[in-house]
């Protein structure tokens, strides 16, 4: 059995360490980003893109009921060539009133299902942080300790290395054959 253990590199221990704190911080950074994403996509979803397309229904039914008026006025007035062209922007209003309320449409779906289709993944990224800050948190911890410990017991001596070795016999004693000359 060895006397003592062989610790070789404290500093590989240590650089192990400090990656892995290095690490836990950025993935921690990335699930802040990502939570933090998430929450601009629903306030984009469920505030400001419902404001914009009933603003733009708001805007295109204005530009429908001008072009209401000019096809009004260009009937009025006989023009037949004038006529087909204000009917023109009248459809094209017209479209662009029910692409809006599409889109708006749209979005109103799309709030319907958010929470749906968001939940699951966002339940694993919160999986993902507990485990970033509680393991990581508790591994990092344990190498430290596991560091200081080692690094305690490299600086201790060997017991054994400080009392010296009693000698196996004393000089004096000679066994009887060896006394005598060789006969």
């Amino acid at each position: 059995m060895p006397e003592s253990a062989k610790v070789t590199s404290l500093e590989a221990i240590e650089s192990f360490r400090a990656r892995l704190i290095i690490y836990r911080d950025k993935a921690a950074r990335v699930l802040d980003e990502v939570s933090d994403e998430v929450t601009r996509a629903r306030v984009w979803l469920e505030s400001e893109r419902p404001v914009f397309w009933q603003s733009q229904i708001r805007r295109f039914s204005r530009e429908l009921e001008q072009a209401q008026q000019e096809l009004f006025s260009a009937q009025l007035s006989g023009l037949r060539d004038a006529s087909y062209a204000q009917q023109a922007n009248v459809q094209k209003a017209r479209r662009a009133i029910a692409g809006a309320e599409e889109k708006l449409k749209l979005v109103k779906q799309w709030q319907r299902q958010f929470d749906q289709r968001v939940e699951s993944p966002a339940r694993q990224v919160e999986k993902l942080r507990y485990h970033l800050g509680h393991d990581l948190g508790r591994a990092v911890a344990w190498l430290n300790e596991m560091t200081q410990t080692l690094s305690a017991y490299a600086e201790l001596s060997p017991t054994g290395a400080a009392t010296p070795k009693a000698p196996a016999a004393p000089a004096e004693e000679t066994s009887p054959a060896k006394e005598g000359p060789p006969s």
